[in-house]
């Protein structure tokens, strides 16, 4: 008798591993909402159903978003191939006839003889353990209420978060550190601290405050805006509230000593190393509604960030996700005591994770369908390696050491630093290339080895 899985959401992740786990002769029963119960965003009742941009990123084979589309179609996952199926013209980027790469998920997934597919509101997770070898939870950013108050009995109050208030993250090599400084807050200038500061003359703070008002925002919806800046004000709504009121907040200067001039900056931008590696720098207090391009032109006003290459942007919508660093092992399960006590192993894959992006969602979904056949077998899973740009994002995601956690896309300031160093960037990333490449021929023979690939 084979083994069942429950999956919730039929969204990239929820949908990648229903079709793994099928092809490896599981039986999947996938519930999933819609349309029964639609939400605001979605337009069909379609299993993954793009809702916002139909581009899935760079195929460039040296860049972080195409490495990880090398990671899905050496893993056979059967969603990348159905966007290939239906790419549309994009230049150096994977885009998709969103209809019809959602069709083709939905029929794929309707006809699997081993998916029993189910049309209702998952509300309760202990009771989707009856019956059930294994649950999984890949609802999305946009998780009902019900399942996100079941959810939350499972990880504690603290443990989900219900919006996105993520600064941007820049990359460490593309800060001028000729202009920025070390220091902590009322640290002696020149003893080093655990954060750089770029330091604003009046005039920079100004001009930098004038663009800054003048830049386009994103159009947020009410669903996006409800709870959102109740908690946390982006930076252009602090100085809308008063030029200077940034000086008194996340600009402050006080207890900052600039060594260029000896003395207290006029404001001060403070920025926070991301990873353990320090190739990547959040700005500090710097959530934003400003548009990507905007985002770019006016931060780069920042004294020391005026080349800045950004690995995040800042964003701030609605985002249903858990405390992934906290609650989850390597594999993506839960590990509290209240999961536990269920009696069968519970997943989370895609955004629900803290995962960002589309290609992640996919990733995340065929990874933890891994992780669950191996369990399911008893098989040892072999160890997804770090020099793999999925494998640096899971590694980051699930640090306990990761502070102040906000959902996070590939990039290669998660990435382990090369030995020796290579100074020019494209070297650099093509060397960041060869490697993680090199890493996933190795994890996909292991699996092979361990029987896990279809």
């Amino acid at each position: 008798m084979s083994n069942t899985v429950t999956i919730v959401g039929a969204g990239l992740a929820g949908s990648e591993a229903a079709l793994n786990l099928a092809s490896r002769g599981i039986s999947v029963r996938l519930v999933e909402m819609r349309p029964a119960r639609p939400t605001a965003v979605h337009h069909t009742g379609d299993a993954a159903e793009l809702v916002c941009s139909n581009s899935l990123k760079s195929t460039k084979p040296d860049s972080a978003a195409g490495l990880l589309k090398a990671e899905l179609a050496t893993l056979e996952s059967p969603l990348i191939a159905a966007a290939k199926r239906h790419a549309v013209a994009a230049g150096g980027a994977l885009a998709v006839d969103r209809v019809l790469f959602s069709r083709d998920v939905t029929r794929q997934v309707e006809e699997h003889p081993l998916i029993a597919v189910e049309r209702r509101e998952a509300t309760d997770i202990p009771s989707l353990a009856a019956g059930s070898d294994a649950i999984v939870l890949a609802s999305g950013p946009l998780t009902s209420d019900a399942l996100s108050s079941s959810l939350m009995a499972l990880t504690g109050r603290d443990a989900l978060a219900f919006y996105d208030a993520a600064a941007p993250v820049v990359m460490a090599d593309s800060i001028d550190f000729g202009k920025v400084f070390r220091q902590s807050r009322y640290e002696d200038a020149g003893a080093g601290g655990d954060y750089l500061n770029a330091p604003f003359t009046r005039e920079e703070y100004d001009a930098f405050i004038e663009q800054l008002l003048a830049a386009e925002r994103v159009i947020a919806k009410d669903f996006e805006t409800r709870e959102l800046f109740q908690a946390c004000q982006p930076i252009e709504e602090i100085a809308r509230a008063g030029r200077d009121a940034p000086r008194f907040g996340t600009l402050k200067p006080v207890g900052l000593t600039d060594p260029r001039t000896g003395r207290r900056p006029w404001a001060a931008l403070q920025l926070r190393a991301e990873d353990a590696h320090g190739a990547s720098y959040n700005l500090v207090g710097f959530q934003t509604n400003l548009t990507f391009p905007e985002q770019r032109r006016v931060f780069r006003m920042i004294p020391g960030l005026e080349e800045a290459e950004f690995a995040r942007y800042g964003v701030m919508h609605r985002n249903t996700f858990i405390d992934a660093p906290r609650l989850l092992d390597r594999r993506n399960r839960l590990v509290t005591p209240q999961a536990d006590a269920l009696g069968v192993p519970v997943y989370v894959a895609g955004q629900l994770a803290g995962t960002e992006g589309y290609c992640e969602a996919i990733r995340s979904g065929l990874h933890v369908a891994l992780a669950v056949t191996a369990d399911l077998a008893g098989i040892a899973l072999p160890e997804l390696p770090t020099e793999t740009v999925f494998g640096a994002l899971l590694a980051y995601a699930t640090d306990p050491a990761t502070k102040d956690y906000q959902p996070m896309h590939v990039n290669f300031g998660l990435m382990a630093p090369l030995s020796p160093p290579v100074r020019n960037k494209r070297a650099r990333y093509q060397a960041y290339a060869d490697r993680a490449n090199e890493a996933l021929a190795g994890y996909r023979e292991a699996l092979a080895e361990a029987g896990l690939l279809p």
